[in-house]
């Protein structure tokens, strides 16, 4: 996979293989934390059958593809919260400098899209569990938002909603960086 970002400094690139060899399924932004780099320094040494990134400018179309997935976890990790929030994602639409997305579900609000720089689609196991992410990261690396795919009452994913995350990410397959 193609950085989308400046070289990683080998000495934490090691690190981040290592971290991650130790502990596959930890949540990667305790990891990012841990080490002092950017989410997607962790993202960018995943094993790359993990991971498809796409470039920034792709947002509102992987957006149009996240309002037809059903009721995810949308997440906002920062420092001092992990902020969930369940629901559909509304087909959003740009509006005085933001993506908007407004409509009959939870989620809601004003997203500039344009500090974008990178998308991921993560499969992988966490805390035990396998799981199906977008991560949207900004210019210096960080998390924007997440969107995570529901699961059932028994925690385990949705089947139909795999089968249309797989049939997204497969779509923007030949954009990826």
């Amino acid at each position: 996979m193609n950085n989308p970002f400046p070289e990683i400094d080998i000495s934490s690139k090691a690190d981040i293989k290592a971290a991650l060899a130790e502990k596959p399924d930890a949540v990667l932004d305790f990891i990012a934390s841990d080490l002092n780099v950017s989410l997607s320094e962790i993202i960018y040494c995943l094993p790359e059958s993990q991971v498809l990134t796409l470039k920034g400018e792709l947002f509102e179309a992987v957006m149009h593809g996240v309002s037809e997935l059903g009721t995810i976890t949308m997440i906002v990790h920062t420092k001092d919260i992990v902020l969930e929030c369940k629901g559909h994602v509304p087909k959003g639409s740009f509006g005085r400098g933001y993506f908007n997305i407004h409509g009959q579900s939870p989620i809601g609000g004003h997203i500039k899209a344009d500090h974008c720089a990178s998308i991921h689609f993560i499969s992988r196991e966490m805390m035990g569990r396998l799981s199906h992410a977008l991560i949207f990261c900004n210019k210096q690396g960080d998390a924007m938002f997440k969107i995570y795919l529901g699961r059932d009452e028994n925690r385990e994913l949705i089947p139909e909603q795999v089968e249309q995350f797989e049939v997204l990410k497969q779509g923007f397959a030949k954009d990826s960086v």
